[in-house]
């Protein structure tokens, strides 16, 4: 299936050169009486090696056909992380280099996507939010109340956020996983 440079999105994956690419970032320019070009942020999937290149903006690109499989996260021994097709009940390794930041939002017995090409796994989509316990926050100081003050939230899965200082130990956070944000307070 090609894809025109309107429809490119990060971590879209993409065959370039005879090889599956995600792409890291982007950006397309229109310089004045120039043709458009299209640079492109590409992050090898077997390798993990990132590099860039430019092409012609119009160019049609190639998305790989990737296969996407609901999968339950299991459990973890060392660096190897064993996951079961919600489908089929197969369950499967996968190590941290293809992981990457997809386990600081997941926790054991959670749901998320997984990306198999040609039967291996390239690449591992957590839900876009997703609910996590705070267990640790800093004191906050009196007076420190102007707008928008803010302070560091250690969450369940080990990861930090920043914070308003109302959050406490034991409230429930909604977190963006493409950037990290705390996004608001949920109820239990």
């Amino acid at each position: 299936m090609t894809i025109s440079s309107s429809e490119i999105r990060r971590n879209m994956s993409i065959l370039y050169e005879g090889e599956v690419y995600t792409i890291v970032d982007w950006q397309h320019r229109q310089a004045p009486k120039a043709p458009p070009t299209l640079t492109l942020k590409l992050r090898n999937v077997k390798t993990g090696n990132v590099f860039e290149r430019k092409v012609q903006g119009n160019q049609k690109l190639t998305a790989a056909p990737m296969d996407r499989r609901a999968s339950q996260y299991l459990y973890s021994d060392g660096d190897i992380h064993t996951f079961m097709d919600n489908e089929t009940y197969d369950q499967f390794p996968i190590s941290e280099d293809v992981l990457g930041d997809a386990l600081k939002y997941v926790k054991l017995g959670e749901n998320l996507d997984v990306l198999f090409y040609e039967g291996s796994v390239i690449q591992v989509e957590p839900p876009i939010t997703v609910n996590l316990g705070v267990v640790e926050t800093e004191a906050g100081v009196a007076g420190n109340t102007a707008t928008g003050a803010t302070m560091q939230a250690k969450l369940e899965t080990g990861i930090s956020v920043t914070v308003p200082l109302f959050i406490s130990e034991g409230d429930l956070l909604k977190v963006d996983t493409r950037t990290g944000d705390y996004l608001e307070r949920v109820s239990k």
